[in-house]
């Protein structure tokens, strides 16, 4: 409890703090001395990334005999009683809803601190 009336001091104290302190010109010889910030091209691995990423894919599909097991597994779906179809569909919806709400709560935290 301590620790949090401790955390609002503190923050009050910045908050009516002076927007600026005067540190005689200290802060712009230090940026002046910086070197240029330097920009990474991002297309470059973007590219490599989805290169590799269909590579992968195409590789992926040939190993799997053509992509056979996904006709496998929509026959064995359409095999299934629409209870189970219910059921799993349900339990998926649930998996996604739940992996959405454990995202927000994280964004939100990080969005806090």
């Amino acid at each position: 409890m301590n620790e949090i009336k401790q955390e609002d001091w503190l923050d009050r104290q910045l908050r009516e703090a002076a927007p600026y302190i005067d540190d005689e010109g200290f802060t712009a010889r230090v940026l002046q001395q910086l070197p240029p910030p330097r920009y990474a091209r991002r297309s470059f691995r973007g590219a490599i990334l989805l290169t590799i990423t269909l590579l992968a894919s195409v590789l992926a599909y040939l190993l799997s005999d053509g992509g056979r097991f996904l006709v496998v597994a929509v026959t064995r779906l359409t095999a299934l009683p629409t209870l189970w179809l219910f059921v799993l569909a349900l339990g998926s919806g649930i998996l996604v809803m739940a992996g959405g709400v454990i995202a927000a709560i994280s964004k939100t935290r990080e969005l806090q601190s």
